[in-house]
């Protein structure tokens, strides 16, 4: 049953410690355009960028906004060195940008290149472990994390094949809460 028509993500809002760092970080590291700027009542601002098919990315800076908390809210660095992804309920995990299985490997290098430090690239597989050391035909997502200056992380996801087969992709009950 589909009673809502949906067409795609609006934007997602998050929140930067710099306004100024963040719009140069997202225009001129990756190349987004800024689309929209609003003075909000406090002295705040709220920034958006386009993002491609109509959907932004924006940001909110608060003056007297709490300090970040990196392993609750969002990733911490360190253990994501080690794989550890896990943030709290209700948190914002990543920002998974769409890019070309094409440009993916160009992609890494030119961030790199930036100075801007990244995990490997990653084959996520149909496989007990998640992943595979090289693109094969059990991989449906090639791609690699990197922060963004105020600790968000980001990845650019390559898809390696559509999503959505019954009997490949929709193999799992969700799960329940116990407390």
């Amino acid at each position: 049953m589909n009673q809502f028509k949906l067409q795609g993500i609006n934007h997602l809002a998050l929140v930067c410690r710099d306004m100024a760092r963040t719009v140069d970080f997202y225009t001129n590291i990756l190349g987004l355009k800024l689309i929209k700027t609003i003075a909000l009542p406090d002295g705040g601002q709220h920034f958006f960028f386009d993002v491609g098919n109509g959907d932004a990315l924006a940001f909110f800076w608060f003056p007297n906004a709490p300090e970040s908390a990196p392993g609750v809210a969002s990733v911490d660095p360190e253990r994501l060195k080690k794989g550890d992804i896990v943030t709290a309920h209700g948190s914002m995990n990543h920002v998974a940008f769409n890019i070309s299985l094409e440009h993916l490997q160009d992609d890494h290098q030119k961030l790199s290149d930036l100075g801007i430090p990244t995990t490997r690239i990653l084959h996520r597989a149909d496989v007990p472990s998640g992943y595979v050391e090289q693109q094969n035909e059990t991989t449906f997502i090639s791609s690699f994390y990197f922060f963004d200056p105020d600790g968000i992380l980001l990845e650019f996801a390559a898809k390696t094949r559509e999503l959505g087969d019954p009997k490949r992709d929709l193999q799992h009950e969700p799960a329940t809460a116990t407390n």
